[in-house]
């Protein structure tokens, strides 16, 4: 397995005045540049007396400066400590005292609402867009970042020159990154993974979907998750691949409109991104010619068609669409399916750095999310019938949570497997289904285990449902829906709505999971950074 930085380091060298990081619409940096930039960031680490392995907070919007910024502290040998810039100013300032950072790097608009009194171990805050120091409690610290330029332009007089570039290597077990979990259940925790895991994805996504130099993706994931910043942006960056950043969430137009220009050669998203596209483009289109599709033959060329259109629409050169951090809807997922859209729903979480399920799209079964990445088992004396929890392991793994002793006794088996918290089966050709996770798992009173997450891809499909939660209530099913219902629509048919969905599911639901009732709710549910519903904030 080669190492992440050496590839990196020869993709700096081999496309030294080639673009490497741009801002959708924005400013472009090439390697070049981005290389000046990390040995600038080493000089001035050395004049302030800061160490390797130091904890460095990130909390902006993604941008190539955010990604310039985490490119200086990684291959500088410094932790990097990604926070999600929609955290509340109290988290941000919580986690960054957390993680022991030194440094912080943030927005201007994000460092105004924080309390520097709260974040001892910090000498220097700097704004990630354009550099500027904006708060010390550190002279020496402020005086190296204010003279990093000088510093950097004695020591190479003639400007840094591929040759000069070497990344190190020497450090598989050291620790790269803190990771904090935005996730379904509770508070966050510092997922940390090493400079071994971070190479260990890096080699699995060159086998499994590999790039090559010149291509272009464009990045609409946070940065501050593993899924944005392993796949969308470590990967294809590191091989030559120049990342377009599109900064806060686009608009569908904006979305495509930057798909169109910056033509990728792989679409990481989400599965709400594409249901969207299903919802709003493919379904009307395919309902238009309902009849034309009930004849043989022409089904296919409607089908042929359709796909072509969505490729087109998505730049054209599209190999693979990969989804991950929720399921897909069936309905979108089956239309998907029928039309060979070349698409892929993995499995993955912030410890596994991301990846534990993944399948190219050719061999993928609908309904699962991949075959495992390294090792996995279910915890059942039944693994392909009967639910059982997710362990894994292998070098991708996380080395456990940063100042938690306790989350670290409850993650791992005695005999060193990562317990995943989701529960689920696999077949005999290695393919995984989630059914759900343990936290969520009703027993009902009759000993039954309930998966909510079945009963909501049931009332996925359900007229008006646009998403939804199923809760225990005293012992009875309740769904939370967040509806779609059409302004025009009367006040009687309003009022009967909730049981109109009530009814539809349970045609499809067996008796032991038949909902009691239906409750509407007036918000869309929060959410974490993969758009997975936060459950315990509803419960």
């Amino acid at each position: 397995m080669k190492h992440y930085l050496k590839k990196m380091e020869d993709t700096v060298k081999a496309q030294w005045n080639k673009k490497a990081l741009c801002d959708y619409g924005g400013e472009s940096y090439t390697y070049a540049q981005l290389a000046t930039d990390i040995e600038q960031f080493r000089l001035f680490l050395s004049e302030a007396g800061i160490t390797k392995r130091s904890k460095m907070a990130l909390c902006a919007r993604n941008s190539a400066r955010w990604a310039i910024t985490f490119w200086d502290i990684n291959v500088n040998e410094c932790v990097a400590v990604p926070l999600l810039a929609d955290f509340h100013p109290s988290s941000i300032t919580a986690l960054t005292h957390h993680s022991d950072s030194v440094l912080l790097f943030t927005d201007e608009d994000i460092w105004q609402k924080l309390n520097p009194e709260q974040m001892p171990s910090v000498k220097a805050v700097i704004n990630v867009k354009d550099h500027r120091l904006l708060w010390h409690r550190d002279e020496r610290v402020a005086k190296a970042w204010e003279n990093r330029m000088q510093t950097f332009t004695r020591t190479y007089h003639d400007g840094l020159k591929p040759e000069n570039i070497s990344y190190p290597t020497d450090n598989w077990d050291k620790l790269a990154i803190i990771n904090y979990t935005s996730g379904t259940t509770g508070n966050p925790k510092g997922v940390m993974l090493t400079y071994g895991a971070l190479s260990d994805t890096d080699e699995f996504s060159n086998t499994h979907f590999p790039n090559k130099p010149g291509e272009t993706i464009v990045s609409m994931l946070p940065m501050a998750h593993m899924y944005g910043l392993a796949i969308e942006f470590i990967h294809p960056n590191i091989d030559g691949v120049t990342v377009y950043f599109l900064g806060k969430t686009p608009s569908p137009t904006t979305l495509l409109k930057a798909m169109k220009e910056v033509k990728p050669y792989m679409v990481v998203t989400v599965p709400l991104v594409m249901e969207k596209v299903y919802a709003n483009s493919i379904k009307p289109a395919l309902e238009k010619m309902d009849r034309l599709l009930s004849i043989p033959y022409a089904n296919k060329l409607i089908y042929k068609l359709v796909r072509r259109k969505i490729l087109s629409a998505f730049g054209g050169r599209v190999r693979c669409f990969i989804m991950g951090g929720a399921s897909l809807k069936p309905e979108v997922e089956q239309c998907f399916t029928t039309i060979r859209l070349p698409f892929t729903v993995g499995y993955g979480m912030t410890e596994a750095c991301p990846l534990l399920g993944w399948e190219w799209w050719t061999n993928f079964v609908p309904g699962s999310c991949g075959k495992p990445v390294h090792e996995l088992r279910i915890i059942s004396e039944d693994p392909k019938n009967e639910a059982g929890e997710i362990q894994a392991r292998g070098a991708n793994m996380t080395i456990g949570y940063y100042k938690n002793p306790e989350a670290n006794m409850m993650a791992f088996t005695d005999d060193g497997w990562f317990r995943t918290g989701d529960l689920g089966t696999m077949d005999e050709e290695g393919n995984i289904f989630i059914r759900g996770r343990i936290k969520s798992m009703i027993l009902n009173s009759s000993g039954q285990n309930i998966y909510p997450e079945e009963i909501e891809a049931v009332l996925s499909g359900c007229p008006y449902v646009v998403e939804s939660l199923v809760v225990d209530r005293n012992g009875k099913l309740v769904a939370l829906v967040y509806p779609d219902i059409p302004e025009d629509t009367d006040k009687k048919t309003k009022a009967e709505i909730p049981e109109m969905i009530r009814t539809a599911a349970n045609r499809s639901l067996p008796v032991y999971s038949k909902l009691n009732k239906v409750v509407l709710v007036d918000e869309p549910f929060e959410k974490t950074p993969k758009m997975s519903i936060k459950r315990y904030l509803y419960s």
